[in-house]
């Protein structure tokens, strides 16, 4: 067995790694010290003592705090790794004791999470009253190296392919293209049919420059001899999509699931233009050849179930 093998498998405690996972989020021995509540000669002695195990540095230490090495950064992504198992085998084993029924964990992105995720969860529910469900938004920049981590426990959303990867097993559930929405009562909302001129014209929400899907956008006005509006805030968020299509009365594009959703609850109004784009489909994420806790795999089922009939469902033209 090699001394890193030896360090790995025997040497490191769960208070080494916790404490390798404080000073890589904060990246400073106080506030490390102080979240895990001890001293900062504490950390210091305990930062010191590890890399003596491996013979070799894990962090460097500034005036200005503190960064992993490349070693360092490739134990704290195996600390991350054993603390979210740790902690996931944890839950399980305390649900049982207590006679609930587990916990999971899913990322999501914006387009799944008011429609497929929620009933979905809703479902899960039923069946189960005290499953515990964590909901992480974000993007898949953000949520796969979580996944990949062990820190989500599945990933719910549009299937780029650019994130394709042999590590990771994809299932598409169901098609979902755009709306353009604004608010009840907006001036287009009483327009028999909207134009992209008339999108232009108004403030926008547009999603963030890195966004696929912004790309796509820019490409319809142009498309139709337009500059794309020039009175935008760039935001994936619904609560922010929602709050300036009413403080401002600005234009947004939903996935349309959703925007029917918020549009039965009278909080926008779905303009009838189409907006044909190809996008990818949504689906789910999990890590190849790790199977799901019971938990996860009831959540999955739910959401095929939920997506079947969502497939299924006659949607009204936008």
């Amino acid at each position: 067995m090699t001394r890193i093998d030896r360090v790995l498998r025997s040497n490191l405690k769960l208070r080494h790694l916790q404490m390798l996972v404080a000073l890589d989020q904060f990246r400073h021995l106080g506030r490390a010290a102080e979240f895990l509540a001890v001293t900062q000669p504490a950390v210091s002695k305990t930062l010191a003592e590890i890399e003596r195990m491996f013979g070799l540095p894990l962090f460097e230490r500034s005036t200005r705090g503190t960064e992993p090495t490349a070693a360092g950064a490739s134990v704290v992504r195996f600390a991350r790794s054993v603390l979210a198992g740790y902690d996931r085998t944890r839950a399980e084993i305390a649900a049982e004791a207590s006679g609930a029924s587990g916990r999971t964990s899913v990322g999501a992105m914006v387009v799944a999470t008011p429609v497929l995720l929620a009933q979905a969860v809703e479902r899960l529910k039923a069946r189960s009253t005290h499953t515990s469900v964590l909901v992480e938004e974000g993007d898949l920049t953000r949520l796969l190296p979580k996944l990949r981590l062990g820190e989500l426990d599945l990933f719910v959303g549009r299937l780029e392919p650019g994130y394709a990867s042999p590590d990771l097993e994809t299932e598409a559930l169901y098609a979902e293209p755009m709306a353009v929405v604004v608010q009840p009562g907006h001036v287009l909302a009483r327009k028999r049919k909207p134009q992209w001129a008339d999108l232009a014209a108004l403030p926008c929400v547009m999603p963030p420059p890195w966004a696929s899907l912004r790309v796509k956008l820019d490409q319809m006005f142009f498309a139709h001899d337009l500059h794309p509006p020039a009175d935008i805030v760039e935001s994936a968020s619904f609560l922010t999509q929602l709050s300036f299509i009413h403080q401002r009365g600005a234009v947004a594009f939903m996935a349309r699931s959703v925007a029917q959703h918020f549009a039965a609850q009278g909080q926008v109004a779905v303009l009838p233009l189409a907006v044909p784009i190809d996008l990818p489909p949504v689906g789910l994420i999990t890590l190849r050849g790790q199977r799901p806790t019971p938990s996860t795999e009831q959540l999955i089922d739910c959401l095929r179930e939920v997506a079947a009939g969502m497939r299924r469902k006659p949607r009204t033209k936008s």
